[in-house]
């Protein structure tokens, strides 16, 4: 049942079955303090911060081939994410031939735009913060609004301090660990600004 409601996710997303798990949670989440090896890197090779668009390009087009990579450390669940990324594909692709017009409009249109629409999000959390610290590598968002709208992903800080603590409970774990945030990466404290 899982994979069923994954497909279905990935026809709104463009991120199919463990794509995510591969690139955000065992990639960026293990790399992010080193622009070398981060699947989510805001910096060019030359050292340079990247703009928004070229991240945002740089991190959508090249998702699935990042999350392969990190995925051969995971074969598990890389063999889940080869699977069910050339079914949903595949399926897409059937759609698509059966009614072009409309396979492009409903299936393709929206899974291409999800995963530019995820990736240009991101941006944000993390760029031009090139530190060690885990508290000082990620901007937080504590507006309302911003968090409403996000799951709670305003409170970066605290989601790469604890990856596994559940989204409800983010912000009770920024309020334990907001003094060791440095004051000028936490945006939003009147809760109505949404940076």
């Amino acid at each position: 049942m899982n994979r069923l409601l994954e497909f279905f996710y990935a026809l709104h997303t463009g991120v199919t079955t463990n794509l995510w798990l591969l690139h955000h949670v065992l990639g960026h989440h293990h790399n992010y303090l080193d622009q070398t090896q981060d699947e989510s890197r805001w910096k060019r090779p030359s050292g340079e911060t990247m703009g928004e668009w070229e991240y945002t390009f740089n991190v959508a087009l090249t998702a699935y081939s990042r999350g392969y990579r990190v995925g051969k450390h995971h074969p598990k669940a890389r063999r889940a994410f080869v699977f069910c990324t050339a079914v949903t594909f595949g399926i897409v692709a059937l759609l698509v031939w059966y009614k072009p017009v409309e396979g492009m409009l409903l299936f393709v249109l929206p899974m291409i735009t999800g995963l530019f629409v995820t990736s240009w999000a991101t941006y944000d959390h993390h760029a031009g913060l090139d530190t060690n610290n885990v508290f000082a590598a990620s901007y937080s968002n504590v507006g309302r609004l911003y968090n409403v709208l996000t799951g709670n992903l305003g409170y970066h800080a605290a989601h790469h301090f604890k990856q596994g603590v559940h989204w409800s409970e983010l912000p009770q774990l920024h309020e334990q660990i907001k003094d060791r945030i440095p004051p000028e990466l936490i945006r939003g404290a009147t809760g109505t600004n949404v940076e």
